[in-house]
């Protein structure tokens, strides 16, 4: 199941739809002229929906989830039994599962609609409740209207209008649902997901089931609607050209020269190879209590650099997780932290990792299952929601950029606190556990969605491959030296960056080609910057 949110939404994650995966259309359904309080309809199928009608036009995502929220618990209806929830406009529509309490779409809009509980949800939510309602499934052709306040021609020729905008966008997604099947399809044969792709919930709590919201990321593409996109439909984001001409000219140098003789790339690889950190000590990872948390024994964290969760609230009650805080310049914020794909057992550990830090970015460059090997654990539900311990995860969105690429926009909750959160992960797809990329171009591009999606933030962005080293190295290490440019040093070594990153992770970039590949991307970033400089 899923949300998905009207085309009108404001400039933010939670915007109006477009094509993400598993995602559906908005369902339509027959209007309604109850106004709140009234609500006649009693229907009691499948296919009812139930509505409210507020004053905000449009409806945000987090208002919408609250405002159900809130009549959730006021009535006593568990929120696994709202599904199908749909913004659009000013109105949010749900269905109702099968619960204990017998209630029925109808029975929770006309609830909503009473004075006892509407005058509790208003207050709450700081919303105008106009209009609830309940109908069935129909062809589209009508939706909830807000409650006339002034009848006129004025109000009549408004409603028409805004009637005509929602239901053209409507015919619109129904007309690339068609697309759904071969979506799935295709992320599955990219991910590596199969029957044992999923991960149950850990911890006491049990597994959730909420739909997932529909929203729009952000700086996104502009396509027309469909339930799941797995064609490039974004234009790639621009170089950043934040240097000066003479020196880009001259790390341009520096690196095509470091590429065109092997030798002194060789011998540069060799002194890498020999470079011993300074304080090396792992004796936390490889103690016999955390071993089993290590996905390969010999990718574990510095005891100095390690990333230390709170004990007293880990199910285990244990501080460790295979993860290093990764700082760039200022000690006091990190700039990224650097870990492994989950295993089934630590999934929760991984979700605390990133509410404790205040994390909104995730970068994945391992795909789950690779050459038939489990590289990773899902860490996420495949639709809905799950909880992991205390926190429980939402997948608001999937939609696959291009053939390289997916984002994922993720709603997280803290069930102790009742604080909630979202995060955005990107996911790419097309980087080998065994080998590098064919091209740095696509890689370079997704590089600067992260950046854009994560501008303006001082939390760390995670990344993770398999064992948190060789992709997951190679990607910070082209990252540091790139923002390093943008921010204006002229001088960029790139061996001594590595080194820099291998003092605070071991195994930081495995291989001389994944060494290579970097001085490549970075050598056509800055060309590519060179070209969109002024000459």
């Amino acid at each position: 199941m899923a949300y998905n949110i009207g085309p009108e939404g404001p400039p933010s994650t939670a915007k109006a739809p477009k094509p993400v995966g598993h995602l559906k259309k908005a369902p339509p359904f027959k209007s309604s002229q109850d106004t709140l309080g009234q609500t006649g309809d009693t229907l009691g199928q499948t296919g009812t929906l139930g509505y409210i009608v507020t004053n905000q036009s449009p409806l945000s995502l987090g208002d919408g989830l609250r405002l159900l929220e809130l009549l959730s618990e006021r009535i006593g209806l568990s929120t696994g039994a709202i599904t199908d929830i749909s913004v659009v406009g000013p109105a949010v529509s749900f269905r109702i599962r099968p619960n204990s309490q017998n209630l029925t779409a109808a029975d929770v809009a006309q609830k909503a609609g009473m004075p006892l509980y509407k005058k509790v949800l208003e207050s709450e939510t700081g919303l105008k409740m106009l209009q609830s309602g309940a109908g069935q499934r129909n062809d589209g052709k009508a939706l909830p209207l807000a409650t006339r306040v002034q009848p006129g021609p004025r109000w009549v020729f408004a409603t028409l209008v805004a009637m005509a905008c929602i239901g053209g966008i409507l015919v619109a997604a129904m007309t690339v649902a068609c697309l759904r099947h071969h979506a799935h399809r295709l992320a599955a044969k990219k991910l590596g997901l199969g029957p044992e792709g999923g991960t149950a919930a850990l911890g006491g709590g049990t597994d959730s089931r909420v739909s997932s919201v529909s929203s729009q990321f952000s700086d996104g593409a502009q396509p027309s609607p469909s339930s799941h996109s797995s064609t490039p439909s974004w234009c790639e984001e621009p170089a950043q050209a934040n240097m000066d001409i003479s020196t880009g000219h001259m790390i341009l140098a520096y690196m095509e020269d470091h590429l065109r003789n092997k030798d002194r790339l060789m011998k540069e690889w060799e002194a890498l190879c020999s470079y011993q950190a300074e304080p090396s000590a792992v004796s936390v990872a490889q103690s016999d209590a955390n071993a089993k948390k290590n996905r390969c024994p010999d990718s574990v964290p510095y005891d100095h650099s390690r990333v230390k969760l709170r004990a007293e609230i880990n199910p285990s009650r244990s501080d460790y997780i295979n993860a290093s805080t990764i700082i760039e310049h200022d000690p006091r914020m990190p700039a990224y932290i650097a870990t492994q794909g989950p295993l089934s057992h630590t999934i929760s550990d991984f979700w605390q990792m990133v509410w404790e830090n205040g994390c909104t970015v995730i970068v994945m460059m391992t795909a789950l299952v690779e050459d038939g090997e489990k590289q990773c654990d899902r860490y996420w539900p495949d639709e809905g929601s799950s909880l992991y311990h205390i926190y429980e995860v939402n997948l608001v969105s999937e939609h696959i950029w291009c053939n390289d690429f997916l984002v994922r926009s993720f709603y997280l909750k803290n069930v102790q606190t009742q604080e909630t959160r979202t995060l955005t992960q990107f996911h790419f797809l097309s980087w080998p556990a065994q080998g590098i990329p064919t091209s740095t171009r696509p890689l370079l591009d997704f590089r600067r969605k992260v950046n854009k999606c994560y501008r303006g933030r001082s939390c760390p962005i995670i990344v993770h491959c398999s064992d948190g080293t060789g992709r997951t190295g190679t990607y910070i290490l082209i990252d540091m030296v790139l923002n390093r440019m943008a921010k204006g040093v002229k001088e960029i070594d790139i061996a001594a960056t590595l080194e820099h990153v291998r003092d605070q992770r071991p195994g930081m970039v495995r291989t001389k080609d994944q060494f290579e590949f970097a001085l490549t991307a970075v050598a056509e970033e800055v060309n590519a910057i060179l070209k969109a400089l002024p000459q």
